[in-house]
């Protein structure tokens, strides 16, 4: 099954100071990146939180950096700022390469991002594409976060489940920014939130809140992260206080659509 990601950006970085200006940037380890993987990054301002969630691709000494296309302005604009005078050049080519979803098939030359989903980079398709919400749906029951304008700034790392076995963050590569603070919350122990799978009757929109009955937090109990309609439930992936998250929940308010969470972790 075949997707175009049609809502990606892409963004091209070579140069003989790439790769270390990346490793400087971004809170997963680069310089472990293999070719025919995609590796997950969060990109991080000072106080820890997420602007953009980022797949990292990486083709001989040039790399593919794939994110939520409404962010497209904000990411380039802070690369830009930080590469200073490195040897780095950083090139939208959003329009020149094709991005492709690839489900439960072999695609020679993409680039795996989980045991079932893997991303081909591609100037033309010539064949039939399925709907994109088989790609939402599959990067909800995987766990896969993602970032958009409305929820940057929004999530530390450990929200999205980044650090668990750190497949979106590394606790010894070294400084990056928010690093200090990403790291402190990992050492303090456990997160009281995470991020968990849902279904609801309702339609479901990125950055609805959830009330959890019972909670004592001052704020709403969670943000929905990402979402799919499928027929007539929706699918979602939303952070959620760990010690509730069983119990009732809605969506928005007390009387809300109610959320159901799917027992997959």
């Amino acid at each position: 099954m075949i997707t175009q990601l049609t809502n990606r950006s892409l963004l091209n970085l070579s140069g003989g100071d790439a790769q270390s200006f990346l490793q400087g940037q971004f809170s997963n380890n680069i310089d472990a990146l293999e070719g025919g993987a995609v590796q997950l990054n969060a990109y991080c301002q000072h106080q820890g939180k997420i602007i953009a969630l980022i797949w990292v691709m990486k083709k001989a000494d040039e790399f593919y950096l794939s994110f939520a296309s409404d962010l497209v302005e904000i990411v380039t604009k802070r690369l830009t700022m930080f590469k200073m005078m490195s040897d780095v050049t950083i090139t939208d080519v959003s329009n020149e390469v094709i991005q492709l979803g690839v489900i439960d098939e072999e695609f020679d030359g993409a680039f795996k991002l989980n045991d079932q989903q893997s991303v081909a980079l591609v100037d033309k398709h010539e064949f039939d594409l399925s709907d994109e919400s088989n790609w939402e749906k599959a990067c909800i029951e995987n766990g896969m976060a993602e970032v958009y304008l409305n929820t940057s700034e929004q999530f530390v790392p450990q929200l999205l489940n980044l650090d668990i076995n750190e497949v979106g963050v590394s606790f010894t590569k070294g400084c990056y920014p928010g690093q200090e603070v990403v790291a402190r919350l990992h050492y303090l122990g456990k997160s009281k939130r995470r991020m968990r799978v849902f279904t609801c009757d309702a339609d479901v929109n990125i950055g609805d809140e959830l009330v959890v009955a019972g909670s004592k937090s001052a704020k709403a109990s969670g943000i929905v992260v990402r979402c799919v309609k499928l027929d007539s439930k929706s699918l979602c992936l939303a952070t959620v206080e760990v010690a509730h998250e069983d119990g009732k929940i809605t969506l928005n308010n007390a009387e809300g659509a109610l959320l159901t969470r799917i027992q997959n972790d």
